[in-house]
């Protein structure tokens, strides 16, 4: 409430949307949701109001629910997710980081670099109270705050205090040893950023690691750089999942996976290691359009001004039969001369460096039944402009999102 007290004095309304979130756990929480909704309608702010589908027991799942609603909420308006996490939130985010025995990068709690803005992480659970007090500011205190259930309450009620009868200086030392992780973490972030090669692995919304970038690294460097790499598609590790990836880093055995926490895994192909989702799915054959542009995965295609010789990311496409794409299958051959099967496309794609699980994600574009175009790689005798044969121009791009 104290947020929306200072967001509504410092931003334009247009620019504001307050998400608020009923987790469920009780009439508590139902008012507070309530009085947020008054509380932005007498401001004139608008307000987004999220409920819990399903009762919610531990605090990950609370938290996950919560999250998974801001997060929808900011994309829907491409805005950012702005809370109220204060210095106390950070003491105790890094007390159960330490519990846990987490690395440097887990010590850095929420002083990490992230999109999520925190504009009151400097000021105290106690400064915000008073500030609501002197300012007039209604809040309603969950009682769930009080409860011994959760890891975050003990320590907030039982733990820090005792710590901080022994050593009064203890909260300075916690937000010290974030800060410096902070630090630490940036700069992993930045040499991979610099010195590994990491992208965007198309239809699998994951990534693809050169194996060439981690060759030389020792297996240190390795638990050092891992976690820093797959956090760029949102991926946490463990210290148990870091030290398996290490080991299956040394492994030369292209087709070689391994299982990592969140549902994702890591494949081994000829040239890289891919990131992807553990159970990835086949993305369905959809038929492309004359007049507007079709999105496929991470592919677009739609109608150009004109083919450009040597281009192979355009085509002059037949419109006198259906015209579709999908993912490239093992078998798929392109279509030659007279209608007759060409080369394997898997030839095509191994030739233009796109081998191992990364040809899954790649499409081909069909006429009819007949493979007529591979984007990037191969344009058939079909996909080529005549004299006389009704077409169309297309164009295939990747959209880095």
């Amino acid at each position: 409430m104290v947020l929306l007290d200072a967001a509504a004095t410092s931003v334009t309304r247009e620019r504001l949307t307050v998400a608020t979130f009923d987790h469920g756990t009780g009439s508590a929480a139902t008012e507070a949701r309530a009085l947020v909704e008054r509380s932005a309608r007498a401001l004139g702010i608008r307000c987004v109001t999220g409920r819990a589908s399903r009762r919610l027991r531990t605090e990950a799942e609370l938290r996950a629910a919560r999250w998974n609603f801001l997060g929808e909420t900011a994309a829907r308006d491409a805005g950012a997710v702005c809370t109220a996490h204060t210095m106390d939130d950070q003491i105790e985010t890094v007390l159960m980081r330490v519990l846990r025995d987490a690395g440097a990068r887990g010590l850095a709690g929420l002083y990490a670099t992230t999109d999520i803005l925190r504009p009151l992480i400097g000021h105290t659970r106690r400064e915000l109270a008073r500030y609501a007090r002197e300012s007039g500011v209604a809040w309603i205190e969950d009682p769930s705050n009080a409860s011994r259930q959760y890891l975050r309450n003990r320590l907030r009620h039982e733990l820090l205090p005792a710590l901080r009868r022994v050593s009064p200086s203890i909260d300075a030392a916690l937000l010290s040893t974030a800060r410096d992780a902070a630090r630490w973490r940036a700069e992993v972030e930045g040499f991979v950023a610099e010195h590994v090669h990491v992208r965007d692995n198309g239809a699998l919304d994951g990534l693809d690691v050169a194996t060439s970038s981690l060759s030389g690294f020792s297996n240190e460097a390795l638990a050092i750089l891992w976690p820093a790499i797959v956090a760029r598609a949102g991926v946490a590790l463990d210290r148990r999942g870091t030290m398996r990836l290490v080991e299956f880093t040394g492994l030369n055995h292209a087709g070689a996976r391994m299982q990592i926490s969140g549902g994702w895994e890591v494949v081994r192909s000829r040239y890289a290691f891919q990131l992807r989702a553990s159970g990835h799915r086949e993305l369905a054959e959809e038929p492309l359009r004359l007049s507007s542009t079709v999105q496929w995965g991470r592919w677009s295609f739609g109608p150009a001004a004109e083919a450009v010789d040597g281009d192979t990311w355009s085509a002059w496409l037949p419109v006198d039969q259906t015209l579709s794409v999908r993912s490239w299958r093992a078998g798929d051959a392109m279509v030659g001369g007279d209608g007759k099967p060409g080369r394997k496309v898997k030839r095509l794609l191994s030739d233009a460096g796109v081998t191992g699980h990364e040809r899954s994600g790649w499409p081909v574009v069909l006429a009819g039944d007949q493979i007529v175009w591979v984007p990037g790689i191969r344009r058939g005798n079909a996909a080529t402009a005549r004299s006389g044969r009704p077409g169309l121009a297309f164009i295939c791009e990747y959209v880095n999102r």
